[in-house]
């Protein structure tokens, strides 16, 4: 698999030919930067190395947290000595935030908005003395024209980084800058390997293999591909899977078009025969629809002359019930009248008339049914010889005219008898049929004493 390079002057080419057979390398990357932008450490990251980054400016600092974690990642500048210094950052070109005034005065000359900001600054030998635990194989440092201090903060005597990658150009410019600190690495036991046109290499004396692979540039034996091709080859690969996905989406969806064509071609076949067998049906179906409204046709006739029969029967109930009405009204008025009559007998059974004849009635009873009328009639007419008894009848007769004029028939029929008549049994009229039998009774009874008082009289 190729080396994929993220620096921007392939310094990791260089580096990983020299030092790629170190498993889980350690780096010190001093002005780390972009965590993958122009990055010398992120291709030995992603190889399992890990290490220092020292990178003052806020926003690229987060990003090393974030994309870093096996790293150790500070928010702090390199210099001389323990101190504050002032930063100045270019926000519109990364990778060019610098602590040298005379750089950020240049930057303002050419244009360029230069931001101001007071960071904290720790010397390497107190950075290392706090982190580092074992060998440092490389260490990088790329400060915008701030190199001399870096290094003149850490002791190459007792730290031994194997490599140091030095930036040795002006910046934003080919004029170099080595000989302002090159002693200080020289003058440790290091020897210069290479320049790149832009950085220096030197190689710590007790790892003098390290020489022949640094002394040529990158070339294609070192087998790599620019991190920017990768990506590129990367979504071209991307970009071919998805063409080649949505070619096998878009034949598996002509196989699919073409099962359901065929299987529209049937379902339309079987459509055509339901058709088919839907308009026989419907055929049929008007025939027995005739047939229907015919005898539905007969059946408004049989429902008309129902109806009719009906308003006729409904005219002789109306007619039923007025009658019924009639006659009931008629026996509420004859069971009024009875109800009267009874009350009227009432009346009479108690007066002191009909209590004062009762003996009269009894005798005429007795005597009805013993039938000595020639010894009735002489004791009559014995009473009527005597003046006392006389004065007393007509005193009484007087006093009370019905028990005279009772008196007066019984009297007159033992003088007189009439001929036997039969009694007829009383039958009430018509509209007197519903009358309750006590009722009848009464009536009956009134008849009789109207009769007899009739006789009487005669």
């Amino acid at each position: 698999m190729s080396f994929v390079s993220y620096a921007q002057n392939r310094e990791d080419v260089l580096l990983w030919r020299a030092l790629g057979h170190i498993k889980n390398g350690f780096y010190i990357d001093v002005g780390a930067n972009d965590p993958v932008h122009d990055s010398v450490t992120q291709a030995f990251y992603q190889r399992g190395w890990w290490g220092i980054n020292i990178e003052p400016v806020p926003g690229l600092h987060r990003l090393l947290c974030e994309q870093r974690p096996r790293d150790i990642n500070l928010g702090i500048a390199a210099g001389a000595e323990t101190a504050e210094l002032t930063l100045f950052d270019l926000p519109e070109v990364n990778g060019w935030a610098t602590a040298n005034p005379e750089v950020a005065a240049a930057h303002r000359a050419e244009g360029h908005q230069v931001v101001e900001a007071r960071v904290p600054v720790r010397t390497l030998n107190d950075i290392c003395a706090e982190h580092v635990r074992g060998d440092i194989h490389f260490l990088k440092i790329d400060v915008e024209g701030f190199e001399e201090e870096v290094l003149r903060g850490i002791d190459l005597g007792r730290w031994r980084p194997w490599v140091l990658v030095v930036e040795a150009t002006l910046p934003n410019s080919r004029e170099t800058n080595h000989g302002q600190w090159e002693a200080l690495a020289t003058g440790h036991g290091y020897r210069f390997a290479w320049f790149d046109g832009l950085n220096r290499y030197y190689v710590a004396a007790e790892h003098p293999a390290l020489l022949e692979a640094l002394s040529v540039p990158p070339n294609v034996f070192d087998d790599y591909i620019p991190a920017q091709l990768d990506q590129a080859w990367s979504q071209l690969t991307d970009l071919s899977a998805r063409q080649q996905a949505a070619l096998d989406e878009l034949e598996q969806a002509r196989a699919a078009t073409m099962g359901r064509e065929a299987q529209h071609a049937d379902e339309l076949r079987a459509l055509r025969a339901v058709r088919d067998a839907a308009r026989q049906d419907l055929r049929t179906a008007l025939k027995t629809a005739d047939a229907a409204l015919q005898l539905v046709g007969g059946l408004d006739l049989r429902a008309q002359t129902a109806e009719q029969e009906l308003s006729s029967v409904r005219a002789l109930h109306a007619a039923d019930q007025e009658a019924l009405q009639r006659a009931a009204e008629a026996h509420a008025s004859a069971s009024v009248w009875a109800t009267g009559l009874e009350q009227q007998l009432h009346v009479i059974y108690a007066s002191r008339s009909w209590r004062l004849t009762e003996p009269w009635r009894r005798a005429g009873a007795i005597a009805h049914q013993l039938r000595p009328r020639p010894l009735l009639r002489r004791i009559a007419m014995w009473a009527m010889g005597r003046p006392r008894l006389r004065q007393l009848a007509l005193r009484l007769m007087r006093r009370y005219p019905r028990f005279a004029a009772l008196v007066r028939g019984r009297v007159a029929s033992l003088v007189h008898p009439a001929p036997a008549a039969r009694v007829a049994q009383y039958v009430p009229p018509p509209h007197l049929a519903n009358l309750p039998v006590s009722a009848r009774a009464v009536l009956h009874d009134l008849q009789r004493e109207s009769a007899s008082h009739s006789a009487g009289n005669s």
